[in-house]
């Protein structure tokens, strides 16, 4: 591992591509996060005493080894946010320097080939920022003044309309902007393939600014060890389907009850909410057997089951009946055996009408323990060791 500060304009110069690797979350820095830094760049435009203001770490590594280029492709492990939201506010910068029609010591034009843009290059290697699934589109059509694609990013169009619009009312000169921009500073960190740990630095350095989620980290420790042709294989196959189905992860909450729930089933304890994460890592080395591919696929699998159950989905109107019965309790600890037995449904070893019947057996069980007064984690408990060949009798037994 290199690390070395530097100027983040000096480091962003040159023809060079920095791309967002697919395993990465979306880009998420809101209004509050552009707002700081804006406030840092305007204190240090007009603060003459101000030399360097650190903005955080950029880390990568050169994908060289596994893709022939003409442009060096930078995986970010980590600075997206930085990179982003730097590109965005240059970019309303070289509209604002092209509207006013001043003559400064920065022009749009320079800009966009110092910064933005790779200008010998054509196609996607034009672009010196590549982003991940709709922000990629997003930030390209923004870039090339074209029409936003239907599925546009909402967080990469409003915080480009916030720089826009802090710029044009600021009242600060263009040529002053521009200086407290300069004035950026960042670690640059160039990481070996063969020496470092790309996951373990990646985890150390999400300790501080935007909190990774549970969902985050385990999506990253899934396919960030992988080559970038099966990171691309496993993200479409299974990985984006399932955040989609979770409605893209805008609220990772339910992702991480989900997996909290998948641990349970699987290892037959059940994880703190807060420690998902750390269980899932631990769950992956106890079973050094099983291949990403499979743990990927059969996190897919019952990701379909929990939404199922959590949206009421179920293709089957008689089965999904039940399951709105179910969830009117308001009650998910019956979630990871619910999950084994939609395993067993789902794989043919129970009939729909055993199904069924166990559903609404559970329902009734739920809402029968529920009027007794039964505290939940006394029913989390009884899920989590319930077998599978549960019966009406077994059941009875342990109503009050």
């Amino acid at each position: 591992m290199k690390a070395v500060e530097t100027n983040l304009l000096k480091f962003m110069q040159g023809t060079k591509q920095f791309i967002i690797p697919i395993y990465q979350r979306k880009y998420s820095w809101t209004i509050k996060q552009c707002q700081q830094l804006w406030n840092d760049i305007v204190r240090a435009a007009v603060d003459e005493k101000i030399k360097g203001h650190f903005v955080g770490s950029i880390v990568y590594i050169e994908q060289g080894l596994y893709h022939v280029s003409s442009v060096p492709q930078l995986l970010v492990i980590d600075g997206q946010q930085r990179l982003t939201t730097l590109t965005l506010l240059l970019f309303a910068l070289g509209k604002a320097i092209e509207e006013s029609g001043q003559t400064l010591d920065i022009t749009k034009k320079k800009i966009m080939n110092y910064y933005l843009v790779n200008s010998e290059e054509e196609g996607e290697l034009y672009h010196k920022l590549i982003l991940t699934q709709s922000d990629k589109d997003t930030l390209i059509n923004l870039i090339l003044d074209k029409k936003l694609p239907e599925e546009y990013s909402p967080r990469v169009y409003e915080n480009y309309n916030f720089f826009a619009e802090s710029i044009k009312n600021s009242g600060i000169e263009l040529n002053k902007l521009y200086q407290g921009i300069s004035k950026l500073i960042i670690v640059d960190i160039s990481l070996d393939r063969d020496h470092d740990n790309p996951q373990l630095i990646f985890e150390s350095l999400n300790s501080t600014g935007l909190d990774l989620s549970q969902a985050d980290l385990i999506r990253n420790f899934v396919l960030m060890k992988l080559e970038p042709k099966e990171q691309a294989e496993l993200y479409r196959e299974y990985w984006y389907p399932m955040e989609k189905s979770f409605g893209n992860l805008t609220n990772s909450a339910l992702f991480d009850r989900f997996m909290r729930d998948y641990l349970t089933v699987k290892t037959g304890r059940i994880p703190n909410i807060k420690e998902v994460y750390s269980s899932f890592k631990a769950y992956v080395f106890e079973h050094s057997e099983l291949s990403v591919q499979q743990i990927v696929e059969d996190i897919y699998q019952y990701s379909q089951y929990f939404v199922k159950l959590a949206f009421q989905t179920e293709k089957d109107k008689e089965i999904n009946e039940v399951l709105k019965d179910i969830n009117t309790l308001k009650v998910d600890v019956s979630y990871p055996f619910l999950l084994e037995v939609y395993d067993d449904y789902g794989c043919g070893i129970l009939p729909k009408s055993e199904f069924i019947a166990i559903l609404r057996l559970v329902e009734a069980y739920v809402f029968r323990r529920a009027v007794c007064g039964v505290p939940t984690n006394s029913l989390n408990k009884t899920f989590a060791t319930l077998s599978k060949e549960i019966d009406k009798t077994t059941v009875d037994e342990q109503i009050c």
